[in-house]
């Protein structure tokens, strides 16, 4: 019996709880045109919608974001393309909890990317979901 080869990346699961209703949370933090607003590590300025496409310009250059379909389960999955054509998937949770909710972003380190430069994602995962908190806790 033939062996498949396996592909597994290193994922880090980052988490904040959110005083405020998941439902608010997953509807704020799944429009693109908020993204600019806590999402940092992705977005330095406001997303447009460019021939049905999400761009957006980030620190890593011209992105395209697309989100995965409107859910009442709080999958905020979103896929980023890179300039050089790479997408990226990146899985997003909101669940409630109690009258707030849990928000875990589950951040893969991709084929080739140093040590460094994982942590550096991280970090800013931390900072945007920490962003996002203080945005919604208001």
């Amino acid at each position: 019996m033939a062996r498949l080869e396996v592909m597994v990346h290193e994922s880090v699961h980052v988490s904040t709880t959110i005083t405020c209703p998941a439902g608010d949370v997953y509807e704020y933090a799944s429009n693109p045109r908020n993204l600019s607003s806590w999402a940092a590590g992705l977005a330095h300025h406001d997303a447009q919608l460019v021939d049905g496409n999400w761009v957006v310009e980030s620190p890593m250059g011209r992105v395209v974001v697309a989100f995965a379909p409107a859910n009442d389960f709080g999958v905020l999955d979103h896929d980023v393309t890179l300039p050089a054509g790479e997408t990226v998937r990146n899985p997003v949770r909101v669940i409630p909890n109690g009258d707030g909710c849990d928000v875990v972003f589950s951040v893969r380190r991709r084929a080739g990317m140093s040590e460094q430069d994982f942590a550096a994602d991280i970090d800013a995962v931390r900072r945007d979901l920490a962003a996002l908190r203080a945005l919604l806790e208001h």
